[in-house]
């Protein structure tokens, strides 16, 4: 069985992703874009998180980064 979808901000989402290897790159009022520099120096696809001053995430949003970001659940609780 799987472990449970952490509850977490916008914020922390990032810290995680950031770790994951993912780099910020721009931001359009709430929304924070990141993508994953690939070794022939190309962008890879990329992923926006909502950051709204310390709101937690839907269940639904996060499960939808982390597809993008290609993320599973425990690799994620492990970058927390």
């Amino acid at each position: 069985m799987s472990p449970k979808l952490p509850r977490m901000t916008g914020k922390d989402l990032i810290r995680a992703l950031r770790r994951h290897g993912l780099e910020v790159f721009d931001q359009e009022g709430s929304h924070v874009f990141l993508h994953r520099r690939l070794p022939d120096g190309r962008f890879s696809n990329r992923g926006t998180v909502p950051v709204h001053a310390g709101k937690i995430l839907p269940p639904k949003t996060l499960k939808s980064i982390l597809r993008d970001a290609g993320l599973i659940i425990d690799h994620l609780i492990e970058l927390l």
